[in-house]
């Protein structure tokens, strides 16, 4: 059972797990650091338990307190209660769903050990944008793909921000980073998937017309929102696909080209 503490002090330190949560370049550097991210909402903190996920402490305004009673009974973690406006004063931000938990990161697999059973898995290249991250580990959840490969340089999904947009999604979807880019692209190729590059280019065949969903394995790569994939990811990739698009418009964000891009990869794909 998690002992229930009631802090009534900004500068606890026990309560600097959550400081600064808005200082985005600060918690983005301290965050993998120190091994933890931020869980914020009920369901999202669920989801992190649920996926394995180890609580360090949980942070509750005194109305969430009877909603989290099963987990606070459940999880040997100091739960600090606290009033709204300490919240916000630690925080720097009003935390609307008032419960938030500190996490322990998990060590992450090497690709080769998600892409070995893999059949559907989507490779996102310079994703920096912590919302789009969050969209498109939801889209992937949803629509059933089965891993997730990131570039280097792309954000990090167990940022506060990306777990929030994706609902907890993130925990759902297995993901690893790809350390040498574009190189690492080869062991993609080399467990037997096709490389897709998802482009608005002209020269791209239109998705459906490639129909991937019937392909032994797909990686479909994604680029960032505007620029898309680099030239040297275009290169790498075995073919380049579009979205067909109407009435003049010329290309999608990348959460909602990703989101399309994954149901036709999926759908209808062998049991």
């Amino acid at each position: 059972m998690g002992e229930l503490i009631t802090v009534d002090d900004p500068a606890d330190p026990r309560l600097r797990d959550y400081t600064d949560l808005t200082d985005v370049e600060l918690r983005r550097r301290r965050e993998p650091a120190e091994g933890l991210f931020i869980a914020e909402g009920e369901k999202v903190i669920r989801r992190a338990r649920h996926a394995g996920y180890r609580m360090r402490s949980m942070l509750l305004s005194a109305k969430w307190i009877d909603t989290m009673r099963d987990v606070i009974d459940e999880v040997p973690a100091p739960v600090y209660a606290v009033d709204p406006e300490l919240a916000e004063q630690v925080t720097g931000y009003h935390v609307h769903r008032g419960a938030l938990a500190s996490m322990e990161r998990k060590a992450l697999p090497s690709a080769a050990d998600l892409l070995a059973p893999a059949r559907r898995v989507v490779v996102m290249e310079g994703v920096n944008d912590h919302t789009n991250i969050g969209a498109v580990f939801r889209s992937a959840a949803a629509l059933g793909m089965d891993a997730v490969l990131l570039s280097p340089d792309c954000a990090d999904p167990l940022y506060r921000r990306s777990v929030k947009v994706s609902m907890g999604a993130v925990f759902a979807v297995p993901y690893a980073r790809l350390q040498v880019w574009p190189r690492d692209l080869e062991t993609v190729r080399g467990h037997g998937f096709r490389l897709l590059a998802l482009t608005p280019d002209a020269k791209a065949s239109p998705i459906d017309e490639v129909a991937p969903h019937r392909m032994e394995r797909v990686a479909l790569m994604v680029g960032a929102e505007g620029e898309g994939l680099t030239t040297r990811a275009l290169v790498a990739a075995d073919e380049w696909v579009r979205i067909p698009m109407a009435h003049g418009v010329d290309s999608l964000n990348v959460g909602a080209a990703a989101a399309v891009a994954f149901y036709a990869v999926t759908a209808g794909r062998p049991a």
